[in-house]
């Protein structure tokens, strides 16, 4: 016996999208196969649920549904036709009576109106008793990456569906920024029926670095130096996406100098990469107070003059 898609979601003909789908989502939850991994009732009960949201969720298929049914949710259903039927087939007779008795064929259909009616409506019933290729119904997630693989590119697994017992691999590609959004067509949700699944709409949200930052294609990174590396100058090594490569800082370098690595940014496909800035941050010498403070009394005293905050202003 045909379920009633509303009754099985607990809403009524009447209530928005947004009724509907706060409706499922908690069925869906208290349903899934994951917290009752062995109750083939409940496991019904889950389908049963996701097939009906699948209909009621989608505005085309409701419509079909509210006004043929199941029937109007098979392939090949010609809902024109069938309406015709309706409207023809419930005319009064000749004899005022309804019904199909005495109903004149060739008034609707001309000179094929003496032909058999599955002549007439085969190939609408003959594709309502194929097997269903309904799709699966759309979804939509969020997931979390960190910084690295934001840029490097990274597979990663995704509950993408409750209709999915198992997580669904994303190729999440280099490059990919925060908020983007990724179009993985059969990534949604099983069909019941045995169609296509739907499609998933995925949301890249990028984890913060403590040391990088992203503006556009190009990386900002702050890099610690000695007091002795930025005066004297230095080779040092700094990571970037590949591997990490010789920076030359030169002597006298100020905090704050800002270095560029042409080409070690952000490589996306085909597009040139962006570059990486390297902004030179001192760290205090580790070293006893007493070393400290003798080193700071040999430094001469600085004049008005050469104050390091006088730029610093509301």
């Amino acid at each position: 016996m045909a379920q009633d898609y509303y009754s099985v979601l607990g809403v009524s003909r009447d209530d928005d999208p947004a009724v509907i789908k706060r409706a499922y989502r908690k069925l869906a939850k208290d349903l899934h196969p994951d917290r009752h991994p062995d109750d083939k009732v409940l496991e019904a009960q889950f389908k049963a649920v996701n097939r009906a949201f699948d209909v009621l969720s989608d505005e085309h298929k409701r419509a079909l549904y509210n006004e043929f049914g199941e029937d109007g949710l098979r392939d090949g259903f010609d809902p024109d036709r069938m309406r015709a039927y309706r409207r023809h087939s419930s005319q009064p007779t000749s004899g005022g009576s309804h019904g199909n008795a005495g109903f004149n064929f060739d008034d609707l259909f001309g000179t094929a109106g003496h032909q058999n009616l599955n002549d007439l409506f085969g190939d609408m019933f003959e594709k309502q008793r194929a097997p269903s290729r309904v799709p699966g119904s759309d979804a939509v997630a969020t997931i979390s990456v960190d910084f690295a693989s934001s840029i490097r590119g990274a597979t990663l697994d995704v509950r993408s569906h409750p209709s999915r017992t198992e997580p669904l691999k994303i190729r999440v590609p280099p490059g990919v920024r925060d908020g983007e959004k990724l179009t993985i067509r059969g990534g949604g949700g099983l069909s019941p029926a045995g169609g296509p699944p739907g499609t998933l709409h995925l949301t890249i949200e990028v984890q913060p670095h403590k040391h990088f930052r992203r503006d556009g294609d190009n990386l900002h990174l702050d890099l610690p130096v000695t007091v002795g590396e930025a005066w004297r100058g230095a080779k040092v090594r700094v990571p970037t996406i590949d591997a990490s490569v010789t920076l030359t800082v030169p002597a006298k370098s100020p905090a704050g100098t800002m270095l560029r690595l042409r080409g070690k940014g952000v490589a996306r496909g085909k597009e040139t990469p962006g570059d990486l800035y390297v902004h030179l941050r001192l760290v205090m010498p580790i070293a006893s107070e007493t070393e400290v403070d003798r080193w700071v009394a040999s430094m001469p005293a600085e004049e008005p003059e050469s104050d390091p905050r006088a730029d610093v202003q509301l």
